[in-house]
């Protein structure tokens, strides 16, 4: 829907991030309407949001019609990024990242704005000079309101992240973004999401809906506060500044610091490892994330876990193929169809040398 410039503001002479929403030209005066009023809708969401840990929104302005977004830049890496090359992140650094984005997030929810699509593309590491190592939560594009209409029958996001209300085709929520940050930690020290990854939007759908996640394995002291952010009901699960508080006081513990340190300074590693953010290429795989019909589904089971009995997927492959599930069928069916090819080609040798 839109690309992002490096600009410079020539009246502050300061780097920026503009947002250059989709060309309107040749689109009918009612359609380029409609997306005039999303990108101006953006900006004044962003607009009530002042937070050290979200990325700031300076002005919209209007060239031939054309709406362009005026944003802060950050020299960064997203989170997806980062993942692509380490497949996984320590729970330290983890729980880091999320209190970070969690206290912006818990400021949104208190401005009464709504995020509705928190994912690791959407959260920036600075990766250089005084602010490496600084997490912002960006993209308010989707963002609403709360009790504010939404786009009736269409559900906007990435459904990897999805809470399983939402999947269902309830209103997001606050405890929609708790769910979804929760689904957005696991990934980071997983390596995959809780329902995993695939491009059939409507399989994936189900599965969210369902809510039944595979336990995390690899959490360590963030084991608790995951499974109370990924509960299925809405109602059960914490608040944002609840996440906030209790991912502060682990990462702090961890790091023999505060609180307070953790929610206002920069990711740091005990251990003496190479920052995670330094890490990092420009490229990562793409999910599929846009607006999609709302799905009404079965109720989810009433455990967030599946059973322990149930046999374990096939690891995902490695980021830098095509970051979906292989399954058993597939595998099997080009083993069946690259047989026949060998049995074809050897066919035809035989046949040449005869004649």
């Amino acid at each position: 829907m839109s690309s992002v410039w490096l600009g410079k503001d020539q009246l502050l002479g300061r780097d920026v991030a503009v947002k250059q929403v989709i060309s309107l030209e040749g689109m009918p005066e009612a359609d380029a309407e409609a997306v005039r009023g999303k990108a101006l809708h953006e900006g004044r969401v962003a607009s009530k949001l002042a937070h050290r840990h979200a990325i700031a929104v300076y002005d919209v302005i209007l060239d031939r019609g054309t709406p362009w977004l005026v944003m802060e830049y950050m020299p960064s890496r997203n989170v997806a990024q980062i993942l692509h090359v380490t497949e996984h992140l320590d729970p330290i650094d983890a729980a880091q990242i999320g209190a970070q984005v969690a206290s912006a997030a818990a400021d949104a929810h208190e401005a009464g704005v709504i995020h509705r699509d928190i994912k690791p593309g959407n959260i920036l590491i600075a990766n250089t000079g005084r602010d490496a190592g600084l997490v912002k939560l960006t993209d308010f594009g989707i963002a609403q309101f709360k009790d504010e209409d939404d786009d009736g029958d269409l559900i906007s996001g990435t459904p990897a992240y999805f809470a399983p209300e939402v999947a269902r085709g309830a209103a997001p929520s606050e405890a929609s973004d708790v769910y979804s940050l929760g689904s957005t930690i696991y990934t980071m020290v997983e390596g995959v999401p809780p329902f995993g990854m695939s491009e059939d939007v409507g399989a994936l759908l189900d599965s969210v809906a369902r809510a039944r996640i595979r336990p995390p394995e690899q959490a360590g002291p963030l084991h608790d506060v995951l499974l109370s952010m990924l509960t299925p009901s809405p109602a059960k699960r914490p608040t944002m500044a609840q996440v906030r508080d209790e991912l502060a006081v682990i990462a702090a513990r961890a790091t023999r610091s505060t609180p307070e340190h953790v929610l206002t300074g920069r990711i740091s590693r005990p251990d003496g490892a190479p920052p995670v953010w330094a890490l990092a290429t420009p490229t990562a795989p793409r999910m599929r994330t846009g607006a999609f019909p709302r799905s009404y589904v079965p109720a989810p089971a009433p455990s967030a876990v599946a059973p322990a009995t149930a046999p374990r997927r096939a690891p995902a492959p490695a980021p830098a193929t095509t970051g979906v599930a292989a399954s058993t069928s597939n595998e099997r069916r080009w083993l069946i169809i690259a047989g026949v090819v060998a049995l074809i080609a050897v066919l035809v040798i035989v046949l040449a040398v005869a004649l």
